[in-house]
């Protein structure tokens, strides 16, 4: 995963959308935030317009805006995950095909590799705005699986929420539950859970191989 596994986002896509759809005449309110903060962008959008439709914009038009915000900040602020980089450089050091696969669009993604410093790590880069649906269905980790040539049963998926979780299971794939030392209910779908990425935690891998 990425998004609150590489970059510390939620936060910033909260940021972005409040901004976008405010000034289209939105009202957003606490409990409809938290049901979003799951989806793709594109069904963010949709969401919203159908509570709150706006004019002289369309869908595309606006997702494009938040896609951009959300660009803008992670840019901007200090989001790194502590330790994540080193983390996979490690991973990927001892052999294993590393597979990026997150609900977030493209154009995010290439801002967060950058801003990372893991580009040339990942053997596989995935955004499920290329899929027909995004987690917590299956699809994008059955396609990261395809396409590093692994099969499911033998891949190993860092998560940190409930619908990546369920999404990595549902391909028949082990969990690590990245908790980010706060308190997640999904962690009970999870095999085995980490709160930091310290370069020992890389020898947990070998255990759910």
């Amino acid at each position: 995963d990425m998004d609150g596994v590489l970059i510390d986002s939620e936060n910033l896509w909260k940021r972005a959308e409040n901004v976008v759809f405010s000034s289209l005449g939105v009202e957003l309110d606490k409990e409809s935030c938290e049901l979003t903060k799951t989806m793709t962008t594109d069904e963010v959008t949709r969401y919203w317009y159908n509570r709150n439709p706006w004019k002289d914009r369309t869908l595309k038009e606006v997702e494009q805006l938040v896609i951009s915000e959300v660009v803008d900040l992670i840019e901007k602020e200090d989001c790194d995950i502590f330790g994540i980089t080193d983390f996979i450089a490690k991973v990927k050091s001892l052999g294993f095909k590393i597979g990026l696969a997150t609900n977030s669009p493209q154009r995010v993604i290439d801002s967060v590799l950058i801003r990372t410093k893991t580009s040339q790590l990942f053997d596989s880069v995935l955004s499920a705005e290329m899929e027909e649906r995004g987690k917590p269905a299956p699809d994008i980790y059955i396609s990261a699986s395809r396409n590093l040539g692994v099969a499911p049963e033998h891949c190993i998926v860092i998560e940190d929420s409930n619908n990546g979780a369920l999404a990595a299971k549902r391909a028949g794939m082990k969990v690590i539950a990245f908790s980010n030392n706060k308190r997640n209910e999904f962690v009970k779908y999870a095999d085995l859970e980490i709160d930091r990425f310290e370069l020992e935690n890389v020898g947990i891998l070998d255990g759910l191989k």
